[in-house]
C-alpha cells in the first residue's frame, strides 16, 4: 500500500474520528449543561427554553427581549438570522420608529430608548439585554407586579452577568432567566 494512502487513512481516522470524539467527550464532561444547549427546566422537569435563545415576552409583567428578525413572527429558532436591511432601508427605518413609539408607550417614563430595545441582533435570537435596557422597563414591570421600582431595580441588578473573564463582552441580563426568577420570587395573580 502506497505511503500516501496510509497517511490519508491515518489522518481520516485522527481528524474524522479521534479528534471529534475527544472534543465531544471533553465538552460533555467539562461543560455538560452548555453542551446540551443550556436548557432550563421547570420543577416538574419539563423544558422551558434555552438560556441561549430569546423567547417572546409581551405582557406588562415581563421584561421584553430585543425585537427578533428570525422568521415571519420573530423568535423562530429554525429561521435564525438578521434582517440584512441597510440602515437607509425604509422598511427598517419604519420598523425602528414603530418600535421606539411602542417602547415609549409601554414605558412612559423613558426619556430615551436604549438601542437594544428597538434593534435586532445578528441572529435575531439574542437572549440578553443590556442592563440599561432591562432597567428602562422597571417602572412598567413594577406596576404590573405591584412592586416598588427600587425592589425591582435591585432584582434586575442582581441578575446582571459581568464580562466574561472580566474583559470580554459587555455586561448583560438574560431575559428568560430574569423573567423566570421574577415569577418564582413574585408570582402574578392569574
Amino acid at each position: 500500500m502506497p505511503a500516501w494512502i496510509r497517511i490519508s487513512i491515518l489522518f481520516f481516522l485522527l481528524c474524522g474520528g479521534v479528534y471529534p470524539a475527544v472534543v465531544v467527550g471533553a465538552g460533555q464532561l467539562l461543560f455538560h449543561d452548555k453542551a446540551q444547549g443550556s436548557i432550563i427546566y421547570d420543577k416538574s422537569g419539563n423544558a422551558i427554553g434555552s438560556e441561549l435563545i430569546a423567547q417572546a415576552f409581551d405582557k406588562d409583567q415581563y421584561f421584553h427581549p430585543r425585537p427578533s428578525a428570525a422568521g415571519t413572527d420573530g423568535y423562530d429558532s429554525t429561521n435564525s438570522g438578521g434582517s440584512n436591511l441597510a440602515p437607509t432601508n425604509q422598511a427598517l427605518i419604519d420598523r425602528v420608529k414603530g418600535d421606539v413609539a411602542t417602547a415609549k408607550q409601554d414605558n412612559p417614563s423613558l426619556q430615551s430608548v436604549p438601542a437594544d430595545l428597538v434593534t435586532t441582533s445578528g441572529s435575531g435570537l439574542d437572549p440578553d439585554l443590556s442592563p440599561e435596557a432591562a432597567l428602562a422597563q422597571v417602572p412598567r414591570v413594577a406596576k404590573a407586579r405591584s412592586m416598588t421600582a427600587a425592589q425591582l431595580t435591585d432584582f434586575v441588578n442582581s441578575h446582571v452577568i459581568g464580562r466574561d473573564l472580566g474583559i470580554f463582552g459587555e455586561p448583560r441580563v438574560n431575559v428568560l432567566r430574569l423573567n423566570l426568577d421574577l415569577d418564582a420570587a413574585k408570582p402574578v395573580a392569574k
